[in-house]
């Protein structure tokens, strides 16, 4: 019986511990008695050492069965609306009737530069997948502007999904063994150490199973988040039939032009007009120079020497 519960506490050292290097030793503290029972027998504990022939061991490379293609598809939507509220209300009950659902819906206002306040929606939906195609067409329907943003994503998770549900039958055998040996064990620490290798494994089994669970939701339901913005504005400001906003996009690119015709003049000093004006005017400006000096040159009154004084 000890020989089978310590032959057990290395299998699940092997497997808890995420499959370590063979030469990690596993030591099994919770049961003195267990230890012993090693050492009288000579099983080695190391990972890599080869277990005496048992008839509740079980193998730990276990071919998974072979899953769906598993694949999660995503997508995001901002699109311009008449009624905010009332394409949230559309939106609602499409996805209802798709068989899907409305995860979130959050609606806030936004005041216009007029003082006008809006309503703007906030929303993320959950559709069949094989229908999601049809859901963002229906969504689309809901504006005549153009579209603001659209982005589709996909998550290929099979193998994660596979790599769990390994996991997860390794993990099972574990537990029906732990089980049989808990069954057929009469000392209370024997009992006390099979129980807390039996709480470890179930807590993983829980927590993988939780993890593939959303896997196949979510590969199941598709989500969509949207974006629903009031077209009110985008609208231009009208007063008494006068748009500021005309006005200042011609004064606008009146500055343009004007700015732009000073650029085209200025680089045109800069490349044409100077260098031209200097192969010109310099020389004809030497040769001035040079004729004025000459002038004054010959012009200049001859020094007479100084009389020689009296005696």
């Amino acid at each position: 019986m000890l020989k089978k519960i310590a032959f057990v506490f290395i299998i699940l050292s092997v497997l808890l511990g995420g499959c370590a290097a063979k030469s990690a030793n596993y030591s099994l503290p919770e049961s003195p008695s267990v230890s012993n029972d090693l050492q009288r027998q000579g099983i080695s504990a190391e990972a890599g050492s080869a277990p005496s022939p048992d008839k509740s061991a079980y193998a730990l490379d276990q071919t998974s069965s072979s899953v769906d293609k598993l694949v999660i598809k995503n997508a995001t939507l901002s699109i311009y609306v008449d009624d905010p509220l009332k394409s949230m209300d559309n939106i609602s009950h499409m996805a209802d009737a798709m068989g899907g659902f409305v995860v979130t819906a959050d609606t806030y206002q936004q005041a216009l530069s007029n003082g006008v306040k809006v309503h703007q929606v906030s929303m993320t939906i959950r559709v069949p997948a094989e229908r999601l195609d049809e859901a963002l067409t229906t969504i689309k329907n809901e504006t005549t502007q153009p579209i603001i943003s659209e982005n589709a994503s996909s998550q290929d998770v099979t193998a994660d999904y596979t790599d769990l549900n390994s996991r997860l039958t390794n993990l099972q055998a574990a537990e029906k063994q732990l089980q049989e040996i808990m069954a057929s064990a009469t000392k209370t620490e024997d009992v006390l150490a099979v129980y807390s290798q039996l709480v470890s494994v179930r807590e993983q089994i829980e927590l993988i199973k939780g993890q593939m669970k959303y896997y196949e939701q979510s590969a199941a339901m598709s989500s969509v988040s949207i974006q629903l913005i009031p077209n009110a504005a985008i609208q231009p400001i009208s007063i008494a039939g006068w748009q500021p906003k005309g006005t200042a996009k011609q004064a606008l690119q009146s500055l343009i032009n004007t700015l732009q015709t000073l650029a085209d003049f200025g680089i045109r000093l800069a490349i044409l007009y100077v260098p031209t004006l200097l192969v010109i005017f310099v020389p004809i400006g030497l040769v001035i120079w040079g004729f004025v000096a000459l002038i004054r040159k010959i012009r200049r009154p001859k020094a007479h020497p100084a009389p020689a004084p009296e005696l």
